[in-house]
Protein backbone atom coordinates (compact mmCIF):
# COMPACT_ATOMS: atom_id res chain seq x y z
CA UNK A 1 0.00 0.00 0.00
CA UNK A 2 1.13 3.57 -0.69
CA UNK A 3 0.76 5.94 2.11
CA UNK A 4 1.90 9.32 3.50
CA UNK A 5 2.34 10.87 6.89
CA UNK A 6 2.02 14.09 6.82
CA UNK A 7 4.81 15.51 9.77
CA UNK A 8 7.90 14.94 10.72
CA UNK A 9 8.23 15.45 13.87
CA UNK A 10 8.83 12.18 16.37
CA UNK A 11 5.18 10.77 16.31
CA UNK A 12 4.91 11.29 12.95
CA UNK A 13 8.32 9.92 12.38
CA UNK A 14 7.64 6.95 14.58
CA UNK A 15 4.02 6.35 12.66
CA UNK A 16 6.17 6.15 9.30
CA UNK A 17 9.08 4.06 10.48
CA UNK A 18 6.09 0.95 11.16
CA UNK A 19 4.53 1.59 7.96
CA UNK A 20 7.56 0.94 6.54
CA UNK A 21 8.14 -1.58 8.17
CA UNK A 22 4.55 -3.62 7.55
CA UNK A 23 5.95 -3.49 3.68
CA UNK A 24 3.97 -0.15 2.75
CA UNK A 25 5.79 2.36 0.43
CA UNK A 26 5.75 5.60 2.93
CA UNK A 27 6.20 8.88 2.10
CA UNK A 28 6.99 11.36 5.15
CA UNK A 29 6.42 15.52 5.32
CA UNK A 30 8.41 17.93 6.72
CA UNK A 31 6.96 21.35 7.17
CA UNK A 32 10.38 22.80 6.74
CA UNK A 33 12.19 22.01 3.15
CA UNK A 34 15.69 23.62 4.63
CA UNK A 35 15.43 20.01 7.01
CA UNK A 36 14.90 17.54 4.11
CA UNK A 37 18.60 17.43 2.66
CA UNK A 38 19.94 16.85 6.32
CA UNK A 39 17.20 14.03 6.60
CA UNK A 40 17.88 12.56 3.18
CA UNK A 41 21.48 11.94 3.74
CA UNK A 42 22.09 11.62 7.11
CA UNK A 43 18.93 9.11 7.35
CA UNK A 44 18.06 10.24 10.89
CA UNK A 45 15.58 12.86 12.12
CA UNK A 46 16.69 14.87 15.33
CA UNK A 47 13.38 15.05 16.83
CA UNK A 48 14.01 11.05 17.32
CA UNK A 49 17.79 10.56 17.99
CA UNK A 50 19.17 7.07 17.53
CA UNK A 51 17.07 5.89 15.03
CA UNK A 52 18.05 4.94 11.66
CA UNK A 53 15.26 5.92 9.28
CA UNK A 54 15.32 3.01 6.66
CA UNK A 55 16.40 3.73 2.94
CA UNK A 56 13.02 3.24 1.50
CA UNK A 57 11.23 6.05 3.31
CA UNK A 58 10.39 8.93 1.18
CA UNK A 59 11.38 12.55 2.59
CA UNK A 60 9.58 15.76 1.03
CA UNK A 61 8.46 18.83 1.93
CA UNK A 62 5.74 18.92 -0.94
CA UNK A 63 2.09 18.46 -0.37
CA UNK A 64 2.30 16.09 -3.71
CA UNK A 65 4.01 13.25 -1.86
CA UNK A 66 0.58 12.13 -0.66
CA UNK A 67 -0.59 12.00 -4.16
CA UNK A 68 -2.10 8.21 -4.84
CA UNK A 69 -2.01 7.05 -1.52
CA UNK A 70 -4.25 4.98 -0.01
CA UNK A 71 -3.37 6.28 3.64
CA UNK A 72 -3.27 9.32 4.73
CA UNK A 73 -1.88 9.82 8.28
CA UNK A 74 -2.00 13.54 9.75
CA UNK A 75 0.51 13.80 12.72
CA UNK A 76 1.21 17.50 12.66
CA UNK A 77 1.30 19.83 15.94
CA UNK A 78 -2.76 20.74 16.56
CA UNK A 79 -1.98 24.39 15.97
CA UNK A 80 -0.97 24.01 11.86
CA UNK A 81 -3.32 21.48 12.00
CA UNK A 82 -6.15 23.33 9.92
CA UNK A 83 -3.72 24.88 7.23
CA UNK A 84 -1.71 21.85 7.10
CA UNK A 85 -4.76 19.53 6.13
CA UNK A 86 -5.92 22.63 3.82
CA UNK A 87 -2.96 22.28 2.01
CA UNK A 88 -2.79 18.51 1.51
CA UNK A 89 -6.23 18.46 0.75
CA UNK A 90 -5.94 18.87 -3.19
CA UNK A 91 -3.60 15.64 -3.44
CA UNK A 92 -5.87 13.49 -1.50
CA UNK A 93 -7.12 10.78 -3.90
CA UNK A 94 -11.12 10.59 -3.42
CA UNK A 95 -11.08 6.75 -2.22
CA UNK A 96 -7.82 7.30 0.35
CA UNK A 97 -8.32 6.63 4.11
CA UNK A 98 -7.55 9.48 6.35
CA UNK A 99 -6.17 9.65 9.80
CA UNK A 100 -5.79 12.23 12.61
CA UNK A 101 -3.04 11.10 14.79
CA UNK A 102 -2.74 14.50 16.72
CA UNK A 103 -4.14 15.12 20.46
CA UNK A 104 -5.38 18.37 21.12
CA UNK A 105 -8.46 21.05 20.38
CA UNK A 106 -8.65 23.85 17.85
CA UNK A 107 -8.17 27.15 20.00
CA UNK A 108 -11.55 28.88 19.43
CA UNK A 109 -13.68 26.59 17.55
CA UNK A 110 -13.06 23.46 20.64
CA UNK A 111 -12.89 21.70 17.49
CA UNK A 112 -12.09 17.92 17.73
CA UNK A 113 -8.47 17.25 15.35
CA UNK A 114 -10.60 14.72 13.50
CA UNK A 115 -13.56 17.53 12.99
CA UNK A 116 -11.05 19.67 11.67
CA UNK A 117 -9.10 17.12 9.41
CA UNK A 118 -12.92 15.73 8.19
CA UNK A 119 -13.56 19.95 7.39
CA UNK A 120 -10.60 20.74 5.79
CA UNK A 121 -10.57 17.28 3.36
CA UNK A 122 -13.97 16.42 3.22
CA UNK A 123 -13.47 12.71 4.75
CA UNK A 124 -14.17 10.39 7.47
CA UNK A 125 -11.51 10.72 9.03
CA UNK A 126 -10.03 8.38 11.93
CA UNK A 127 -8.78 8.53 14.82
CA UNK A 128 -5.48 7.02 15.94
CA UNK A 129 -4.46 7.45 19.43
CA UNK A 130 -3.37 5.84 23.02
CA UNK A 131 -0.37 5.24 25.12
CA UNK A 132 2.57 5.49 22.90
CA UNK A 133 5.75 7.24 23.40
CA UNK A 134 7.10 8.36 20.03
CA UNK A 135 10.59 7.17 21.37
CA UNK A 136 9.62 3.44 22.20
CA UNK A 137 7.30 2.65 18.75
CA UNK A 138 10.15 3.36 17.30
CA UNK A 139 12.40 1.39 18.83
CA UNK A 140 9.57 -1.25 18.47
CA UNK A 141 8.62 -1.80 22.24
CA UNK A 142 5.15 -3.43 22.43
CA UNK A 143 2.61 -0.51 22.75
CA UNK A 144 -1.35 -0.54 22.06
CA UNK A 145 -3.20 2.33 20.09
CA UNK A 146 -6.95 3.29 19.46
CA UNK A 147 -8.11 3.46 15.89
CA UNK A 148 -11.58 5.10 16.27
CA UNK A 149 -14.30 6.17 14.01
CA UNK A 150 -17.93 5.29 13.61
CA UNK A 151 -17.00 3.71 10.28
CA UNK A 152 -15.90 0.10 11.28
CA UNK A 153 -15.18 -0.91 8.41
CA UNK A 154 -12.57 2.10 7.90
CA UNK A 155 -10.98 1.54 11.63
CA UNK A 156 -10.22 -2.07 10.82
CA UNK A 157 -8.99 -0.88 7.55
CA UNK A 158 -6.64 1.42 9.87
CA UNK A 159 -6.10 -1.60 12.25
CA UNK A 160 -4.80 -3.41 9.26
CA UNK A 161 -2.51 -0.99 7.82
CA UNK A 162 -0.55 -0.31 11.83
CA UNK A 163 -0.76 -3.75 13.35
CA UNK A 164 2.11 -5.35 13.93
CA UNK A 165 4.09 -8.05 16.54
CA UNK A 166 5.01 -4.99 18.83
CA UNK A 167 2.04 -2.82 18.01
CA UNK A 168 -1.45 -3.79 19.19
CA UNK A 169 -4.20 -1.83 17.01
CA UNK A 170 -7.70 -2.34 19.01
CA UNK A 171 -10.75 -0.53 17.08
CA UNK A 172 -13.88 2.02 18.56
CA UNK A 173 -16.95 3.55 17.34
CA UNK A 174 -16.44 6.43 19.52
CA UNK A 175 -13.82 9.00 18.21
CA UNK A 176 -15.07 11.64 20.34
CA UNK A 177 -14.23 9.54 23.45
CA UNK A 178 -10.83 8.76 21.89
CA UNK A 179 -9.79 12.55 21.02
CA UNK A 180 -11.10 14.20 24.08
CA UNK A 181 -8.96 11.40 26.40
CA UNK A 182 -5.90 12.29 24.50
CA UNK A 183 -6.41 15.96 24.59
CA UNK A 184 -7.04 16.38 28.05
CA UNK A 185 -5.11 13.74 29.30
CA UNK A 186 -2.53 16.39 28.31
CA UNK A 187 -3.62 18.88 30.37
CA UNK A 188 -3.25 16.23 33.52
CA UNK A 189 -0.13 15.38 32.47
CA UNK A 190 0.91 18.80 33.06
CA UNK A 191 -0.51 19.17 36.45
CA UNK A 192 0.88 16.30 37.04
CA UNK A 193 4.57 17.92 36.18
CA UNK A 194 3.58 20.26 38.80
CA UNK A 195 2.63 18.26 41.23
CA UNK A 196 6.34 16.83 40.88
CA UNK A 197 8.40 20.24 40.77
CA UNK A 198 6.70 21.25 44.10
CA UNK A 199 7.92 18.56 45.81
CA UNK A 200 4.99 16.35 46.47
CA UNK A 201 4.43 12.44 46.58
CA UNK A 202 2.73 9.88 44.90
CA UNK A 203 -0.64 9.98 47.16
CA UNK A 204 -0.73 13.52 45.05
CA UNK A 205 -0.01 12.47 42.31
CA UNK A 206 -2.54 9.15 42.05
CA UNK A 207 -5.36 11.69 43.41
CA UNK A 208 -4.76 14.05 40.40
CA UNK A 209 -5.36 11.67 37.77
CA UNK A 210 -7.94 9.46 39.36
CA UNK A 211 -10.11 13.10 39.74
CA UNK A 212 -8.47 14.52 36.56
CA UNK A 213 -9.86 11.36 34.68
CA UNK A 214 -13.39 11.42 36.39
CA UNK A 215 -14.00 15.47 35.11
CA UNK A 216 -12.46 14.12 31.56
CA UNK A 217 -15.23 11.73 31.84
CA UNK A 218 -17.46 14.01 32.82
CA UNK A 219 -17.18 16.32 30.11
CA UNK A 220 -16.61 13.77 27.54
CA UNK A 221 -20.20 11.97 28.06
CA UNK A 222 -21.66 15.69 27.89
CA UNK A 223 -20.28 16.02 24.64
CA UNK A 224 -21.30 12.55 23.63
CA UNK A 225 -18.71 10.44 24.19
CA UNK A 226 -19.00 6.64 25.76
CA UNK A 227 -18.12 6.62 29.29
CA UNK A 228 -16.59 3.21 29.00
CA UNK A 229 -14.14 4.77 26.71
CA UNK A 230 -11.95 6.76 29.47
CA UNK A 231 -11.72 3.65 30.79
CA UNK A 232 -9.50 1.98 28.32
CA UNK A 233 -6.33 3.30 25.95
CA UNK A 234 -7.30 6.36 24.55
CA UNK A 235 -8.52 6.89 28.59
CA UNK A 236 -6.65 6.10 31.93
CA UNK A 237 -3.99 4.11 29.50
CA UNK A 238 -2.65 7.36 28.02
CA UNK A 239 -2.68 8.99 30.89
CA UNK A 240 -0.78 7.20 32.70
CA UNK A 241 2.16 7.16 30.35
CA UNK A 242 1.70 10.62 30.27
CA UNK A 243 1.72 11.74 33.70
CA UNK A 244 4.72 9.21 34.56
CA UNK A 245 7.66 9.27 32.04
CA UNK A 246 9.79 12.38 31.37
CA UNK A 247 9.32 11.05 27.52
CA UNK A 248 6.34 13.71 28.01
CA UNK A 249 6.82 17.14 27.21
CA UNK A 250 3.26 18.05 29.11
CA UNK A 251 4.80 16.69 32.45
CA UNK A 252 8.40 18.42 32.16
CA UNK A 253 7.15 21.33 31.39
CA UNK A 254 4.66 21.02 34.55
CA UNK A 255 8.25 20.33 36.45
CA UNK A 256 9.72 23.15 35.29
CA UNK A 257 6.28 25.26 36.49
CA UNK A 258 6.18 23.95 39.66
CA UNK A 259 9.97 24.63 40.48
CA UNK A 260 8.91 28.41 39.79
CA UNK A 261 9.29 28.83 36.01
CA UNK A 262 6.21 30.81 33.76
CA UNK A 263 4.46 29.31 31.50
CA UNK A 264 6.19 30.25 28.59
CA UNK A 265 9.62 30.07 30.22
CA UNK A 266 8.78 26.50 30.53
CA UNK A 267 7.97 25.26 27.13
CA UNK A 268 11.02 27.35 26.19
CA UNK A 269 13.03 25.13 28.01
CA UNK A 270 11.43 21.93 26.92
CA UNK A 271 11.86 23.12 23.20
CA UNK A 272 9.14 21.73 21.87
CA UNK A 273 4.95 21.71 21.47
CA UNK A 274 3.32 21.38 25.17
CA UNK A 275 -0.10 20.27 23.78
CA UNK A 276 -1.56 20.82 27.37
CA UNK A 277 -0.47 24.23 27.44
CA UNK A 278 -3.41 24.93 24.54
CA UNK A 279 -5.82 22.17 25.48
CA UNK A 280 -6.02 24.05 29.29
CA UNK A 281 -7.80 26.89 27.62
CA UNK A 282 -10.19 25.16 25.07
CA UNK A 283 -11.29 22.71 27.85
CA UNK A 284 -12.03 25.16 30.38
CA UNK A 285 -13.85 27.15 28.09
CA UNK A 286 -15.71 23.70 27.00
CA UNK A 287 -16.15 23.32 30.30
CA UNK A 288 -17.88 26.86 31.20
CA UNK A 289 -20.07 26.57 28.02
CA UNK A 290 -21.54 23.16 29.09
CA UNK A 291 -21.95 23.61 32.91
CA UNK A 292 -19.44 20.61 33.28
CA UNK A 293 -17.83 21.03 36.85
CA UNK A 294 -14.00 20.21 36.20
CA UNK A 295 -11.74 22.52 39.11
CA UNK A 296 -8.29 20.86 37.87
CA UNK A 297 -8.96 21.56 34.20
CA UNK A 298 -9.95 25.00 35.75
CA UNK A 299 -7.17 25.52 37.98
CA UNK A 300 -4.50 24.86 35.09
CA UNK A 301 -5.79 26.95 33.12
CA UNK A 302 -6.13 29.82 35.93
CA UNK A 303 -2.19 28.90 36.03
CA UNK A 304 -1.44 28.84 32.84
CA UNK A 305 -2.88 32.19 31.71
CA UNK A 306 -4.32 34.02 34.53
CA UNK A 307 -0.95 33.98 36.50
CA UNK A 308 -2.76 32.42 39.35
CA UNK A 309 0.15 31.56 41.66
CA UNK A 310 0.70 27.80 42.07
CA UNK A 311 0.55 26.83 45.32
CA UNK A 312 -2.78 28.99 45.51
CA UNK A 313 -4.17 26.88 43.00
CA UNK A 314 -3.26 23.45 44.92
CA UNK A 315 -4.65 25.00 47.94
CA UNK A 316 -7.92 26.17 45.89
CA UNK A 317 -8.53 22.26 44.94
CA UNK A 318 -7.37 21.29 48.80
CA UNK A 319 -10.10 23.03 50.46
CA UNK A 320 -13.04 22.45 48.16
CA UNK A 321 -16.12 21.93 49.78
CA UNK A 322 -16.31 18.25 51.13
CA UNK A 323 -18.30 15.46 48.65
CA UNK A 324 -18.74 12.19 47.82
CA UNK A 325 -16.35 10.47 45.27
CA UNK A 326 -19.11 9.65 43.09
CA UNK A 327 -21.85 11.56 41.80
CA UNK A 328 -24.68 9.01 42.69
CA UNK A 329 -23.05 7.28 45.80
CA UNK A 330 -26.59 5.50 45.94
CA UNK A 331 -27.36 6.40 49.81
CA UNK A 332 -31.12 6.56 51.10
Amino acid sequence: MKAAVIGSGAWGTALALRLCQNGHQVSLWCHDPSRVPQMVSSRCNPRLPGVALPENLNISSEFSCAEGCELVVIACPSFPLRSVCRGVAPHIAHDAVVVSATKGLEQGSHLRMSQVAAQETGKDVVVLTGPSHAEEVARNLPTGLLAASENQALAEFVQDAFMADTLRVYTSPDPVGAELGGALKNVIALCAGITDGLGFGDNSKAMLMTRGLTETARLGVALGAQKETFTGLAGVGDLIVTCTSMHSRNRRAGILIGQGKTAQEAMAEVGAVVEGYYAAKSAYELGKAKGIDMPITEAAYLVLYENTNVSEAVQGLLNRQRKAETENPGWL
